[in-house]
C-alpha cells in the first residue's frame, strides 16, 4: 500500500521512506522478519512467500530489511562503485508491438503520443557512435522498437558497421525481443543468430523485455510480446554462447509483490545455471507517460 503520493516522473525529491541506519531494536521488529534476516546470513535461498514477505516490509522492519542488505552489498561488492562512460542510441521508436505501457513506440495506434516516428540511418548511428567516442564513451547502448522492416541482418550490420568505425566501442545492444525477432526473420535458431552477432563485434546484451517475469502480468501489460520462458531461453542461449547480459524489472504498475518474488526466482535460477547476469536494473513505472 501507498504510503506517500510520490510517483517516478514527478520530478520532484523521494521523500524519506526510512530512517535508515538508525538505532533498530530487536523489540521492534516483527519475528517474522527477524526470523528472516537472521536465517539469511546462513541460507540466502528463500521462497516465494519469504520474497514476498520481505517486499511488505514496512516501518522498522523497512528499516532492518535496508540495513541487512547494505550490510550484504558491502560484504560483497565494497564500497567502490564503478561506471561506464556510454550513450544511448535508440535507433527506431516504430514498433509493431502493443504494450500496454510504453510511451516510446510508434505506429498508426499511437501517433497521440508524445514524440514523433523516427528510423535512424546507419550514417546517423554511426555519426552518433564517432560523437561519443570522442567525447570519451567507451560504450553504446542501442536497441529500438520492433520495425516492420527490421530484420536480423539489420542488426548485424549495424553492429558491423560500428566496429568498422570505431573498433575499440563496446557494443551493449538489442533486449532478447529484437534477437528473438532477429532469428525468426532469418529463419534461424536463436542460438545461431546470437553466434552471428557475435561474429559481427556484439560484446553485451541488455536485459530489457523483461517487465514483470510472470505471464499472469504479461497476458495484462504485453500480450503479443515474449512469454516468460522464451526471454529467460533467449538469455540463457546467449550466456551460454559467453554472453553477459544485464536482468531488469519494470515495476509500480498492476503487479503485486508476489509477482516480483516469482521473477526474482526466475532470475537466480537462470544465474545458478548461468552466471550470465553482470547487473539487475529496476525500472519504475512511469504512469505519467
Amino acid at each position: 500500500a501507498r504510503i506517500n503520493s510520490w510517483s517516478p516522473g514527478m520530478g520532484i525529491i523521494l521523500p524519506e521512506i526510512t530512517k535508515y541506519r538508525s538505532i533498530i531494536t530487536k523489540s521492534g521488529i516483527s519475528k517474522e522478519i527477524e526470523k528472516l534476516l537472521t536465517r539469511s546470513k546462513t541460507n540466502p535461498e528463500w521462497s516465494e512467500n519469504d520474497i514476498e514477505r520481505l517486499l511488505c516490509a514496512r516501518g522498522v522492519d523497512l528499516e532492518a530489511v535496508c540495513v541487512a542488505a547494505d550490510d550484504l552489498r558491502k560484504k560483497v561488492n565494497g564500497d567502490v562503485v564503478t561506471y561506464a562512460i556510454n550513450r544511448n542510441i535508440n535507433y527506431t521508436n516504430i514498433c509493431t508491438f502493443r504494450c500496454g505501457f510504453c510511451a516510446f513506440s510508434k505506429g498508426k495506434m499511437s501517433d497521440n503520443l508524445r514524440g514523433k516516428p523516427y528510423d535512424l540511418n546507419m550514417l546517423e548511428i554511426v555519426r552518433r557512435t564517432k560523437e561519443a567516442w570522442e567525447r570519451g564513451a567507451t560504450e553504446v547502448c542501442l536497441q529500438g522498437g520492433i520495425h516492420p522492416n527490421y530484420t536480423g541482418q539489420t542488426y548485424l550490420d549495424i553492429c558491423k558497421e560500428i566496429k568498422t568505425a570505431v573498433p575499440e566501442m563496446h557494443i551493449h545492444a538489442f533486449s532478447p525481443l529484437e534477437v528473438w525477432q532477429g532469428a525468426k526473420t532469418l529463419r534461424l535458431t536463436v542460438a545461431e543468430f546470437l553466434h552471428r552477432l557475435h561474429d559481427a563485434g556484439l560484446d553485451t546484451l541488455p536485459g530489457t523485455a523483461a517487465e514483470v517475469l510472470d505471464d499472469e502480468i504479461r497476458k495484462i501489460i504485453c500480450p503479443d510480446k515474449l512469454n516468460t520462458e522464451q526471454w529467460l531461453s533467449v538469455m540463457r542461449d546467449a550466456h551460454n554462447q559467453g554472453f553477459r547480459t544485464t536482468a531488469t524489472l519494470m515495476y509500480g504498475h498492476v503487479e503485486r509483490p508476489l509477482h516480483i518474488a516469482r521473477h526474482f526466482l526466475k532470475l537466480r535460477a537462470l544465474q545458478s545455471q548461468t552466471g550470465g547476469f553482470t547487473e539487475f536494473v529496476p525500472l519504475p513505472f512511469v504512469h505519467m507517460e
